[in-house]
């Protein structure tokens, strides 16, 4: 059997973390089986439909490099792959059930639907329609239309059916047929319903595997219901668990619910965040925790996603990003960052020297293995950039009221100015130095030196910090901090 797999999103907003995971998983099942990845648009939801969230869509997924071979801005032999452009096709599926008797029209108004419901809810039943226009003889209807209603086209459900759904996740799912009750296929407007639409696109696109999102368990029966009505093969389906916070509640954007590309303007990688979504609600057969893409279509399987709601653990997340900035070319980190620093007005792209160029990579080398995405260049630049330090603030000023700091930075000031060449080297042999000279432990000399140069207790190395502020910014540096904490002429709090 030729495997064919979809992703068809409803395009009323940017694509999200969930729905990446869905076009993610249906990528990895096609590449495993040499199938097929379609990508199609669920657009019939008019008001809220629009051309600019299907472009975010499509361009998060060209960005996690899942690329599909059918569909949208792709083509292929089974389009249209919007469900606007294939209403036509939609209205011959409608005649035929109509025509079959197992979907009929439908005149009842919205108030009289609620007021059922309302009298099911009282009960204590589930809402449902209960058939009042199952049975309308010609005359009826044309009574009713004559009165201005215009119909809905609704499935005719049958009385008291187990409905089987095998599903490749959860197993063998049963639901009862009379607790469905007949639901709308057409809208009165003419605009299918997602069940009605979703059938037809998948049956005319021999779609094979159905993997989604858990939320879509509950429509699968009626949607099996018309696949059997229709006297045809219903694909396998496979519903992968929801995606929870850290508290086990809904997701937020607190909680890391954030559109796909909102991490890419976060500086996170593709490849990272391709890892971490494989990682919900799949677990690989191994103790292997980074793969890439091709190596994940490698060892992907139905049969290892999980029945439990997986977690979205930022923390996780930023580990695993970690881990690909520290493995990642100096030179695409360099080009990734240069949009954050560009911000603060540093290193304008346009006026760039050579020499800056060869700053910010040996800037981004200092740094690589203290950040998780690459925005937080921003936290690290004042350490290595410009000629006054951050205020140091609570343990740090208590660090420059220390006896020895007067006799600390004197001496590491004329060590500077001896210096021909900052580099990592000499610095550490000055430091080293420094300690020998003074007669103090290396904390008593580091920290000071470390506090008056970027007015905090931690951070990136003196020895990446010190060459890359250079000579005149630390003599600068050194400078301001005495001049705030040890001359007298501005107080520790001002």
């Amino acid at each position: 059997m030729d495997i064919r797999v979809r992703f068809a999103p409803s395009p009323t907003g940017p694509l999200h973390i969930g729905g990446a995971r869905s076009a993610l998983f249906n990528y990895l099942w096609a590449r495993k089986n040499k199938g097929t990845f379609i990508v199609r648009s669920e657009d019939t939801d008019l008001e809220r439909s629009s051309r600019e969230s299907e472009q975010n869509i499509l361009e998060a997924l060209r960005w996690l490099n899942i690329q599909w071979d059918e569909g949208i801005e792709v083509g292929g032999e089974r389009g249209p792959y919007r469900q606007t452009e294939r209403l036509a096709l939609y209205r011959d599926y409608t005649e035929k059930l109509l025509d079959n008797g197992d979907a009929y029209y439908c005149y009842c108004s919205e108030e009289e639907i609620e007021q059922e419901r309302q009298t099911l809810i009282a009960k204590g039943q589930t809402p449902r329609y209960l058939g009042k226009c199952r049975h309308l003889s010609t005359e009826q209807r044309t009574v009713l239309e004559t009165e201005g209603r215009k119909p809905v086209v609704r499935f005719r459900v049958p009385v008291t059916q187990a409905i089987h759904i095998n599903d490749q996740v959860r197993g063998d799912v049963v639901f009862d047929s009379d607790g469905i009750g007949d639901f709308v296929l057409v809208k009165s407007d003419g605009i299918p319903t997602y069940n009605f639409a979703v059938v037809v696109d998948d049956v005319t696109m021999n779609i094979t595997h159905v993997i989604r999102g858990e939320e879509h368990l509950s429509n699968t029966p009626r949607q099996v219901l018309i696949y059997q009505a229709l006297r045809l093969p219903v694909p396998k389906f496979a519903h992968v668990s929801l995606i929870l916070n850290t508290e086990g509640g809904k997701m937020s954007k607190r909680d890391g619910d954030t559109a796909v590309l909102d991490y890419q303007k976060k500086g996170y990688l593709p490849e990272a965040i391709v890892n971490f979504i494989a990682m919900l609600g799949w677990a690989p057969s191994g103790k292997e925790e980074f793969y890439t893409l091709d190596e994940l279509a490698e060892v992907f399987s139905l049969d290892r996603v999980s029945k439990s709601p997986a977690v979205f653990d930022l923390q996780k997340l930023n580990y695993i990003n970690a881990h690909y900035i520290k493995v990642s070319a100096p030179e695409r980190l360099a080009e990734l960052a240069l949009p954050y620093v560009g911000e603060m007005g540093i290193l304008p792209q346009e006026e760039r020297s050579d020499k800056q160029q060869e700053w910010f990579a040996n800037f981004i080398k200092a740094i690589s293995g203290k950040i998780t995405h690459m925005a937080e260049v921003k936290d690290f630049i004042h350490y290595f950039h410009g000629p006054v330090p951050l205020e140091p603030e609570g343990e740090a000023l208590e660090v420059l009221r220390g006896e020895q700091v007067p006799a600390v930075l004197g001496l590491f000031r004329k060590k500077v100015r001896e210096v021909e060449l900052l580099s990592g080297a000499t610095v550490k042999v000055l430091l080293k130095q420094m300690t020998k000279e003074l007669k103090l432990g290396g904390k008593l000399v580091y920290m000071p030196v470390r506090v008056a140069l970027t007015g905090q207790m931690h951070g990136p190395e003196l020895y990446d910090v010190i060459p890359l502020l250079g000579g005149e910014n630390v003599l600068k540096r050194l400078e301001v901090t005495e001049k705030r904490y040890l001359r007298g002429l501005r107080s520790p709090q001002g």
